[in-house]
């Protein structure tokens, strides 16, 4: 019986565990990138893993104490009353403090327990974000300093959970002595019933080994409410995670990725980060099916925001914003994802394998897609230079490889979805001359009819395209072909001159 219960009652934590894991994590995913950007990875962390692995230890042990104290006070108390009805309430008179001193404690508890899982959070965060800058900590030898920080969070931690059991440890002692209290007074007044006659020794001698059966369990009251407040306080957290509203709206209207031309118009566009002045103002914009479109500007300017909006990352405040004559706010948005290929500035490779990181979005591709998306990309000559070639691990982020064989992976990924709409984000800012220059004659191929949208700091890397838009403080400011902007003498001659080396940058 025992092996069995352990088997079922404990997988069952497990299965809820779980079950509660991949609900949040679930729910994270469709929540909008600023959610993200608020918050920090390790903080998040500490939700997904440490307060959902408090929830299951409490299910796993204290949810079990709770069942069996009640079903012992029940079964134990009925045979009480039938037997000495007249001593029973004897026995029962603690369980009412008991239950009190329960509640009371509970409510001083939970805001104590909400602070350690608050401080744990940011401890998380912490390591979480010294790990992944431990490259600048050294290049820097700041390794003392973040030692001090790392010191400060966990003080916190520590201070807060010391303020918890100063509470909690009172909370069994003075259990014990209401407990303490109703066992003298069952000894002593059925002692009394006995030595009178009014009570048979047996009965009583039962009574008394039922008393201590009854009461004893109780003790373990105040351990089992600790778990249950840290349990409640790491639960709380996870239903703040469920109960964050899902801002953007995932659509109702189904795009087929094959059927997609790849027309975009955006309407007056605007949008603004929270807190913030607009990045992108009233913006209008038109590109035809097919078409490659460069957009140039300063830092800032609201580029990568622009490609951020078509993705749906962020929803625009006002205008509108259509693919093939359809409003992209009620296409399905995993549709309208699926239609485009994104090459970010800011190249992420996950754990695995080089061509694990390149098949990333298309699962059914070959080992000899694979590879002509990695040819495409430029990238399949330094693979094959590994020892492993396509099954050398890239280590987490890609770290094992350099930031510009990092961008071309993301490049073969990309080609190898083969979207109808291609966003390349600064998508050979990391490469040197040479790779670049190769890496644009195979985008010349892959982009023919194709909607291609290229943002870039090196203007010769879109000098060909059909147009180039010119942006500055989410505004267009200029658009033409690249001939034509250098004829206007405005912002792009001037930046092309200073890339050229034609004149000497503004210090």
């Amino acid at each position: 019986f025992e092996y069995a219960y352990a088997r079922l009652w404990r997988n069952l934590a497990q299965t809820i565990q779980h079950i509660l894991r991949l609900d949040a994590y679930t729910h994270l995913q469709d929540l909008e990138l600023a959610y993200f950007e608020s918050r920090s990875v390790g903080g998040l962390m500490s939700v997904l893993s440490d307060d959902i692995n408090q929830l299951e230890r409490f299910l796993d042990t204290g949810a079990n104490k709770i069942l069996q104290l009640i079903t012992t006070v029940l079964l134990i108390g009925t045979y009480y009353f039938i037997q000495a009805p007249g001593i029973a309430w004897m026995s029962m008179l603690p369980m009412p403090f008991i239950l009190w001193g329960s509640f009371a404690f509970q409510e001083r508890l939970a805001p104590r327990y909400a602070v350690v899982r608050e401080t744990v959070g940011q401890l998380n965060g912490r390591l979480s974000n010294n790990l992944s800058g431990i490259t600048t900590i050294k290049s820097f030898t700041t390794e003392s300093y973040e030692v001090e920080r790392v010191a400060a969070e966990s003080d916190a931690y520590r201070d807060s959970n010391r303020k918890a059991i100063a509470l909690s440890a009172a909370f069994v002692p003075l259990i014990r002595i209401i407990i303490l209290v109703g066992f003298t007074a069952t000894l002593l007044f059925g002692g009394i019933a006995a030595t009178e006659g009014r009570l048979d020794v047996g009965t009583y001698s039962v009574l008394v080994f039922l008393t201590q059966r009854l009461l004893w369990p109780l003790t373990s009251m105040g351990e089992t409410l600790d778990e249950y407040q840290r349990a409640m306080a790491s639960t709380t957290r996870v239903m703040t995670v469920l109960d964050t509203p899902v801002a953007i709206h995932p659509g109702h209207v189904p795009l087929q990725v094959a059927s997609v031309r790849g027309e975009i118009h955006l309407k007056d566009v605007t949008f603004a980060y929270e807190d913030y002045e607009p990045t992108i103002a009233h913006l209008s914009l038109h590109i035809p099916a097919g078409h490659t479109i460069g957009i140039v500007g300063s830092t800032g300017s609201g580029k990568s925001t622009l490609v951020k909006l078509l993705l749906r990352l962020y929803e625009i405040q006002s205008g509108e914003i259509t693919l093939d004559g359809i409003d992209i706010q009620t296409l399905r948005i995993h549709d309208l994802r699926r239609s485009m290929g994104w090459v970010s500035q800011d190249v992420f490779l996950f754990e695995g394998t080089v061509a694990d990181n390149i098949r990333y979005g298309s699962p059914d591709a070959t080992e000899v897609d694979i590879r002509q998306a990695a040819k495409i990309a430029e990238a399949d000559e330094f693979i094959e230079r590994f020892p492993q070639g396509y099954d050398t691990i890239v280590g987490e982020r890609g770290q094992k490889l350099s930031g510009g064989q990092r961008q071309r992976l993301a490049i073969a990924r990309a080609v190898l979805r083969d979207p109808p709409i291609l966003i390349l984000d600064e998508a050979t800012s990391a490469v040197d001359n040479e790779t670049e220059v190769a890496i644009q004659r195979s985008l010349s191929h892959i982009t023919q009819n194709r909607t291609t949208i290229a943002i870039a700091h090196r203007l010769s890397t879109i000098r060909h395209a059909d147009c180039i838009y010119v942006m500055e403080l989410g505004h267009i400011v200029e658009q033409g072909k690249h001939e034509e902007l250098l004829a206007k003498q405005g912002v792009y001659a001037g930046l092309w001159n200073v890339q050229m080396g034609n004149i000497e940058s503004p210090e």
